[in-house]
């Protein structure tokens, strides 16, 4: 799995725990905790795919 696709992976996930979270928090507040914890995987795996990778040559 390339790192790439790794990054993209964990903020495709982080989305689909935002969208429970969100409607989870309609319901009570557990859900506030779910959806910020589903955004930190975004920002995460995004943050991920920006970073520069070092390529070894051994």
């Amino acid at each position: 799995m390339k790192a790439t696709s790794t990054s993209l992976a964990v903020a495709g996930l982080g989305a689909a725990v935002s969208t429970l979270g969100a409607s989870v928090l309609r319901k009570n507040r557990f859900g506030a905790g779910v959806l910020g914890f589903g955004l930190a995987h975004i920002v995460l795996g995004l943050l991920d795919l920006a970073r520069p990778t070092v390529r070894r040559s051994s």
